[in-house]
């Protein structure tokens, strides 16, 4: 099956990669293109097997599944434009979280899917989303589920839990790496280390913690109570955090939610067509 990627920006290049090293296909079934084509430049300097192409015509009529590696706003009229190209022996994957499938569906004959990846992906690790469209055929899922099983755990989700789904597995990554920064400035404000030496032992600590919890060692729960002696050091630290830390992460997830509300007003108003899929009726009276 040959695969398509429109669009070679970090997530498209991302999912490229790691699809190829996962060894989920070959890199000679990988055909991919990109508005500014020298952005392919570094894949195929990877993986000079890759095909390159100019145009989206040309990769569409040559790929079984095509994914959608694009910004959000970009979707509508890049389906509208390949519309005629995207018959019903294609499959289409969108990668952004404000585009449901059922909009999809509602520009496009073919079968389509939402799969949502995470840079955790290029370390064969992590967490990738899916929701299936109705058209989506049995064989199509199982396609789906075995070509990301190589580089991460699967997850099928529903609509409503898409942005916070999102916000863990994908954006989890930056905000993890956001606090681990801020403590290792911390450390070198108020103690004698250095910046290279508190990275270091960061660095390290974040790889043997994802060893505890991926061999099941520890839940999150019991590793803290394993790790919070009775009248210690990380007892004393744990009680700063619980008093300074407060709702910063509801916070969080609540301006993430509204920048999704936002995101999806404009993908509705090109759609016509909400999230579930029935027509935009938000300014009817």
């Amino acid at each position: 099956m040959k695969i398509g990627m429109i669009g070679t920006g970090n997530m498209g290049t991302i999912l490229t990669s790691s699809l190829i090293d996962g060894q989920a296909a070959p890199s000679s079934d990988f055909i991919i293109t990109n508005r500014t084509l020298t952005k392919t430049q570094p894949l195929k300097a990877a993986y000079p097997d890759i095909t390159v192409t100019e145009c989206n015509e040309t990769l569409i009529e040559q790929a079984d599944l095509i994914f959608l590696c694009v910004k959000p706003h970009q979707i509508h009229p890049l389906l509208t434009e390949l519309k005629p190209l995207l018959t019903r022996d294609k499959l289409v994957v969108s990668i952004t979280s404000p585009v449901s499938v059922h909009q999809l569906e509602s520009v496009i004959n073919c079968a389509c899917a939402r799969i949502i990846p995470s840079i955790t992906n290029r370390a064969l690790a992590g967490t990738t989303l899916i929701t299936f469209g109705d058209r989506c055929q049995h064989e199509q899922r199982n396609f789906l589920y075995s070509l990301f099983k190589k580089i991460s755990i699967p997850l099928e989700i529903n609509e409503d839990i898409t942005r916070v789904a999102s916000d863990i597995s994908s954006c989890g990554p930056a905000f993890i790496s956001y606090l681990l920064e801020r403590m290792i400035q911390a450390a070198v404000k108020v103690t004698p280390i250095t910046k290279e030496q508190a990275t270091t032992l960061a660095t390290n600590m974040m790889i043997g913690f994802g060893q505890l919890i991926k061999e099941d060692f520890y839940t999150l729960e019991t590793l803290r109570e394993k790790v919070q002696v009775k009248g210690g050091v990380t007892g004393e630290g744990l009680k700063v955090l619980e008093a300074e830390i407060g709702p910063v992460f509801e916070h969080m997830f609540e301006k993430t939610q509204e920048k999704f509300i936002k995101d999806h007003e404009t993908v509705d108003a090109q759609f016509g067509v909400g999230v579930d899929g029935g027509k935009d009726n938000s300014n009817e009276l």
